[in-house]
């Protein structure tokens, strides 16, 4: 059984985390687009805001140089693809 160095175990959780932060930031807004939830509800907002500051500053870096395809974002699908690539180099680099 081969142990992994903790440094890299926190590192791959941190990644882990932020995907899942992403996930719900990319639910939260369809849901609010759908009229689903209502951002008048103060939860909904804090948690919205809450996700908002987390995830666009990743989601801003990719927005300035990937061209706007109408109403389609796919910002958080390059983000979220780039954190899969950053985690297997990681992995596959990582001195032992």
């Amino acid at each position: 059984m081969q142990t992994i160095n903790p440094f890299l175990w926190i590192i791959l959780e941190i990644i882990d985390l932020y995907k899942i932060i992403l996930i719900a930031y990319i639910i939260m807004t369809w849901l609010i687009t759908f009229n689903i939830f209502n951002t008048s509800n103060r939860f909904i907002f804090s948690l919205m805001q809450i996700l908002y500051k987390l995830s666009e500053p990743s989601l801003r870096i990719v927005r300035n140089y990937i061209p706007t395809m109408g109403n389609i974002d796919i910002a958080p699908i390059i983000v979220f693809i780039a954190l899969i690539f950053i985690q297997r180099l990681l992995i596959y680099y990582w001195p032992i």
